[in-house]
């Protein structure tokens, strides 16, 4: 018994050890764990080297999310992903009702335990939104502000009680259960139907989520404060994208957005709907290049 431990402890020393050897070989550090905070435990990757971008994903995915991104982006920035609360590898607080502000917290843990005083903050929807509290929270931590398929607006009464429902079905029938609901949103008609992969990617996103992460996740999102206010405020560059064909968060809310805060840019891509960057990566990733060579160093 003691052999056959020793031994498959050695063969995971090995594979670790390869890992880290062939990331170092395509010049991107690899760094993978966990940070306690405020009852739960939030997972995080981290790849390449030099400034830091830091990704928040949205409703109901992980940071698996942002791979095609990360991988790009790692060739000239330390790319951090999270799993937010509840979903993903990380787990939560049953006793936490779900905030914006407690995803935020968490997001300042992260960059905490990983040394990270300053980073472009990015984030993907709700991601974006928690992106907005951690700049009222800590603006001194941002060097640059990426907000993706999101806005600044609080849920009205309708979209309240559209997260009130998704958030029962899920505890009524589980997560699988709001799956077709959430994807027929998340890429156009035309990639539905042309990338199956991608569809079924998103989709393992989705399911990987727990039943208590969609019910903090869907209280965070009806209750989340008003950010218009915060957007004059914002004193960093800022880039926004938005897929052109967005149905989640409309392109009106990213012109309005931009409208409203100082020293930012708005790309529009066309051909994608929410998950812009999933569903066109490369268009996704250049405009965040681009950006950040003029405006990030």
């Amino acid at each position: 018994m003691l052999k056959k431990m020793m031994s498959k402890h050695f063969m995971a020393a090995a594979l670790t050890t390869a890992l880290i050897t062939a990331s170092s070989a395509l010049g991107q550090a690899m760094e993978e764990g966990f940070v306690d905070s405020n009852g739960a435990r939030i997972h995080y990757k981290s790849m390449g080297q030099g400034p830091t971008m830091f990704l928040i994903h949205g409703f109901p995915l992980n940071g698996d999310f942002f791979k095609d991104n990360a991988s790009a982006l790692s060739k000239n920035y330390r790319v951090v992903t999270i799993d937010l609360r509840g979903f993903g590898q990380s787990t939560t607080d049953k006793a936490d009702p779900g905030s914006v502000g407690t995803y935020a917290n968490d997001a300042l843990a992260v960059m905490d335990k990983l040394g990270v005083q300053k980073a472009v903050v990015g984030g993907m929807s709700m991601g974006g939104q928690i992106a907005l509290e951690l700049y009222r929270k800590a603006p001194e931590r941002f060097s640059g502000m990426v907000l993706i398929a999101t806005l600044a607006n609080p849920a009205s009464i309708t979209e309240q009680n559209l997260w009130k429902g998704i958030s029962l079905q899920a505890q009524a029938y589980g997560v699988k259960s709001i799956v077709p609901e959430l994807i027929k949103d998340m890429i156009t008609g035309k990639d539905t139907a042309a990338r199956p992969d991608l569809k079924k990617f998103l989709e393992s996103l989705m399911k990987a989520s727990s039943v208590e992460g969609i019910k903090q996740g869907t209280n965070a999102l009806a209750n989340r404060p008003d950010s218009l206010p915060t957007l004059k405020t914002i004193a960093v560059p800022t880039l926004i994208v938005v897929g052109q064909e967005d149905t989640v968060y409309p392109v009106v809310f990213s012109l309005k957005m931009a409208q409203n805060i100082p020293n930012s840019k708005l790309v529009v891509v066309p051909s994608a709907a929410h998950a812009v960057n999933a569903e066109s990566a490369a268009a996704s990733n250049k405009a965040i290049m681009d950006w950040a060579a003029q405006n990030i160093k």
